[in-house]
């Protein structure tokens, strides 16, 4: 089906997408770590509950931690080893989290779901949940909720949009998995039960574009390259012209958006019986030797990772889990990858342009800029005082995406994004108390 045009969503930038360093890098297998650590914190919402203990034996695929409720996510051994401890760490975001520490012991044992045939849409939905499958978009939230909607949906939006920054293992995806991503969609699409799938392409992966065009059943949507275009918001905009009020949700305007890297997760859940325990990932940045799309296994230290890429071409100014715009900064290479990482970063002073930040100049580009309307300066300020309810009434914080457009554009290079989300951690802990 021939891509058609999608619209132009207000707001937004247009950073260096650096995408060069690894759009021509087909997909690698990396190498088994020496070690990994698995955290339970593998979704948005409660942590999984391990089902193993200490000295115990897990093949590749075994369940090691079971979901929480609803929104949780089961979650595997990504190596066939044995469990050494079970240990509280700190993760890259800060909080502390618990991880299964699993040593490989060299052998290729399996232990996947029965693969289904022709299955009915509760099946489906029951796959999904039981492998762990969760937006790996950057979310994490559980693919199973979202398959299941209570708002009435007609159309499955499937994001190829990839606008970070640098990340490229969605666009490789699109090329080397495109009838697995395509399956996928349609796994998915039944679940919903929906027929209408459409697919969302940044202009710049013309390839990628190329690779759907073939299929009747998907309508490819050309989009504009612009930063936050994968915002399930301007997705949907930029797509089928839907609008979706502050506090609303997709589903609320009748469409699911499940990322192409979740699509291809489903399939092979569906297909093979195979949970979700690796994935593709991106690492890329002018401080690395060498820039590759791998994937990884869940787990995998981010020292082996860089060191398999040859280690530091020069020191880096910042190392970044995820993307430059949306991701982690880390203190250290002594982190652990998870079910979302979707990049590692090493960026060169030059990249990260880690200037110290100014007052405020009362430009109000930040606002110029912000997809979602709001008023970022507004949040920042009150957020400095301390003043958190007025941060949010004046600055709309709870609806923020932390796209981070408000912080690249910014003259004064503020943190807005950090007042955002101490004012949103802030709201959360007085609703809590």
């Amino acid at each position: 089906m021939k891509a058609v045009k999608g619209k132009y969503f207000f707001g937004g930038v247009h950073p260096r997408d650096g995408k060069a360093l690894t759009s021509g890098c087909p997909v690698e297998i990396m190498p088994l770590p020496t070690t990994v650590a698995i955290s339970t914190t593998q979704s948005i919402g409660n942590p999984a509950v391990p089902t193993v203990e200490a000295g115990a034996e897990v093949k590749e695929g075994a369940l090691i931690a079971k979901a929480d409720g609803l929104i949780s996510s089961n979650v595997f051994a990504s190596v066939c080893g044995q469990v050494k401890e079970i240990k509280e760490m700190t993760g890259a975001g800060g909080a502390k989290e618990r991880f299964i520490v699993i040593e490989p012991n060299g052998k290729d044992g399996k232990e996947y779901f029965k693969p289904l045939e022709n299955p009915v849409p509760e099946e489906i939905i029951q796959r999904i949940a039981d492998c762990g499958i969760v937006g790996l978009g950057g979310a994490g939230f559980p693919t199973a909720v979202k398959a299941a909607p209570k708002s009435k949906v007609d159309t499955l939006i499937v994001n190829g949009a990839e606008c970070e920054p640098y990340l490229t293992c969605d666009h490789r995806l699109m090329i080397e998995k495109t009838d697995e991503i395509a399956r996928g969609a349609r796994y998915l699409a039944k679940a919903l039960g929906v027929e209408n799938i459409v697919i969302g392409i940044e202009s710049n992966k013309p390839d990628a574009i190329a690779a759907f065009e073939p299929y009747d059943d998907i309508k490819v949507v050309k989009l504009y390259k612009k930063y936050p275009m994968g915002g399930e918001k301007q997705l949907v905009y930029a797509v089928c012209g839907r609008k979706i009020g502050l506090g609303k949700l997709p589903a609320d305007c009748g469409v699911i958006v499940q990322n192409v890297a979740t699509c291809f997760a489903v399939c092979e859940a569906v297909e093979l019986g195979k949970p979700l325990y690796e994935r593709a990932v991106t690492i890329s940045g002018g401080a690395v030797s060498q820039p590759k799309n791998l994937w990884v296994k869940v787990g995998t230290p981010v020292k082996e990772i860089v060191d398999y890429c040859g280690g530091e071409a020069v020191a880096p100014k910042k190392v970044i889990q995820g993307g430059p715009m949306t991701g982690t900064a880390l203190a250290s290479y002594d982190e652990y990858t998870h079910k979302t990482t979707s990049g590692i970063l090493l960026l060169t002073e030059k990249e990260a342009a880690a200037k110290e930040p100014t007052p405020c100049l009362n430009c109000g580009m930040c606002a110029d800029v912000c997809p979602m309307h709001l008023m970022p300066m507004n949040t920042a300020f009150y957020s400095a005082a301390g003043d958190y309810e007025t941060a949010e009434k004046l600055g709309n914080a709870l609806s923020c995406i932390e796209c981070g457009a408000c912080e690249y554009v910014c003259p004064a290079k503020r943190p807005l994004i950090q007042a955002i989300r101490k004012t949103k951690a802030a709201l959360r802990n007085d609703k809590r108390n």
